[in-house]
């Protein structure tokens, strides 16, 4: 019938950015790089790389003209 004050109208998820580097531990922190890697939860545009998230560089590439 009405609105609830104080709910937000969507149920999706605020995206949680993964921390700068991986702490190592055992357990993997729910921000880990790695395990964002591994589960395909990485944002756009980063990868890890010994354990450190890196933000990848477009490739702009040529145009053919046909």
């Amino acid at each position: 019938m009405g609105k609830v004050k104080g709910k937000k109208a969507g149920k999706g998820k605020v995206a949680r950015l993964p921390k700068k580097e991986c702490c190592v531990s055992r357990t993997k922190c729910g921000r880990c790089p790695l395990r964002m890697l591994k589960e395909g939860t990485l944002p756009d545009g980063y990868t890890v790389k010994k354990r450190k998230l890196v933000k990848v560089k477009k490739k702009v590439g040529k145009k053919i003209a046909a």
